[in-house]
């Protein structure tokens, strides 16, 4: 059975010092130690929903061609050809037209990476195309979502994701599908915005609407040490949701019933995946850090197909509440990357609202082997 509690923060908790938000030093080693060996997400399988069709991912400085294969198979092929290392492919999707060639000397692959074709490489004594297909990094699947894992040798994700596996299965969330996505720029550090996430400390100050909708000390956690953290927070309208009004007209995604139609849950998926599951649709962000002060995040709203091919479907709603409520986040998370610029900083202590802060910095500092 699954058990909730109130947040709690550990005695004597403090925020980290800025370096680890500001030092470019610890971006690299950040690159290196988490998202060249973790499991990242890179989007959703319907992306790539026919064998040809790819979209690119940047991943830890890395370009990814993410593509099916003609079994069925998703495939991340490093964009690099194996004659000159070319970057071969730079549209940002489309569809393969059953091979992969680079542009410069005409080296071709089929969609599962092996090497088709190489001009005139015959004449070079005991060349074999078996020897040279694209690298590749590990994939796998899951709730509909890409992953991808840089590592040579990656954790199993059965293993790694061992905690989540089945988890969100009222939410049947491998058969929902984007109705919009928003992307955002923002001038700040990833952390930053993890941390942001996982509390709600801050709401009834930065989020009026939110909190009109859903009691900020209302939050109640089942998962709260690791690289997966989070819990729920209650509507205080049963029936009700999280849009511009209150309320939705939508039937529930999936199975959900009983006290999940009025809770939201908030999932923090370490490094790259922040997942939101209500009642009538699932949102998520996912992330790419660029630099230590600047990070891409795209939001996106994931509803029923069914509900989607209704007449008059209109997800504003919920996505005009939510960019509302992100841009509201992402300003006190770059006046925050601001304030940690300052020789004046110094860590301070969290609250018990914090809790899932001083665990998410415990585990950050544990895969970068800092303590």
């Amino acid at each position: 059975m699954t058990t909730f509690a109130k947040p709690s923060i550990r005695a004597n908790a403090m925020t980290l010092p800025a370096t680890y938000y500001r030092d470019s030093t610890v971006f690299d080693r950040e690159r290196e130690r988490i998202f060249g060996r973790d499991w990242l997400c890179v989007g959703r399988v319907e992306r790539v929903e026919r064998p040809g069709d790819f979209f690119l991912s940047e991943v830890a400085g890395e370009s990814l061609i993410v593509t099916r294969d003609a079994n069925g198979d998703v495939r991340a092929h490093y964009n690099v050809c194996r004659h000159r290392g070319t970057r071969m492919c730079t549209q940002s999707q489309g569809r393969f037209t059953g091979s992969i060639q680079c542009p410069y000397h005409a080296w071709t692959y089929a969609l599962d990476g092996t090497l088709t074709a190489a001009r005139n490489m015959n004449e070079i004594p005991d060349f074999d195309r078996k020897d040279y297909p694209l690298h590749q990094a590990a994939t796998a699947c899951w709730e509909g979502f890409i992953f991808v894992n840089l590592s040579a040798q990656p954790e199993p994700f059965e293993h790694a994701f061992a905690p989540l596996i089945g988890r969100f299965a009222d939410w049947n969330v491998a058969s929902l599908r984007t109705a919009r996505s928003i992307e955002y720029d923002l001038a700040c550090n990833w952390k930053l915005v993890f941390l942001n996430y996982s509390e709600c400390y801050h709401c009834p100050l930065v989020h009026p609407q939110l909190d009109k909708l859903s009691p900020s000390d209302s939050g109640r956690n089942d998962l709260a040490t690791g690289p997966f953290l989070g819990g729920y927070s209650e509507l205080r309208h049963p029936g009700g949701s999280l849009t511009t009004n209150g309320k939705s007209q939508r039937p529930p995604v999936g199975n959900v019933h009983g006290d999940n139609l009025n809770r939201i849950y908030y999932y923090t998926i370490f490094p790259s995946l922040l997942l939101s599951l209500h009642p009538d649709y699932v949102m998520t962000h996912t992330m790419e850090p660029i630099s230590p002060d600047r990070t891409k995040v795209v939001c996106s709203w994931l509803f029923d197909p069914a509900t989607m091919a209704r007449p008059g479907f209109d997800p504003s709603d919920a996505v005009d509440f939510w960019d509302l409520t992100n841009r509201q986040d992402w300003k006190v998370s770059e006046l925050t990357q601001l304030g940690l610029a300052s020789r004046a900083y110094e860590p301070g202590p969290y609250a018990n609202a914090e809790g899932l802060l001083g665990a998410f910095d415990a585990h950050y500092l544990t895969a970068i082997e800092e303590n």
